[in-house]
């Protein structure tokens, strides 16, 4: 499918699909034209790096993972996994912000908030 179709088909535009290409994110063929053609199973992929990104990874993340994921014996039981990480950073970084927040609001009170 050519890029137009594509970019119609999954409500991205063809400068994100160009972007997504030159990370590595997607794989497209050259026809004899030059033209991009991309397979019909490009629509669900963009649909999972969508998601994934909506979970928090970064695209960075989603194409650093991506040989593993296709070459993992259980690509399902190794985004788990990496969902399992994910949940830790985030649960982590909760727990830094949580502290800064008891940070805050012990200096709200302070004549001079900045002063160490």
């Amino acid at each position: 499918m050519r890029i137009g179709t594509l970019a119609q088909a999954t409500g991205l535009t063809r400068d994100t699909l160009r972007f997504y290409e030159r990370q590595g994110l997607l794989k497209a063929r050259r026809r004899a034209n030059g033209y991009r053609d991309y397979p019909p199973e490009a629509v669900e992929w963009l649909g999972y790096i969508r998601t994934a990104q909506r979970l928090g990874f970064s695209l960075q993340e989603i194409a650093a993972n991506l040989e593993d994921v296709e070459r993992a014996a259980d690509p399902d039981a190794y985004l788990q996994e990496l969902l399992r990480d994910k949940l830790r950073v985030i649960e982590a970084r909760i727990d830094e912000l949580q502290a800064l927040r008891g940070v805050l609001q012990a200096r709200l009170g302070e004549a001079c908030p900045l002063r160490t």
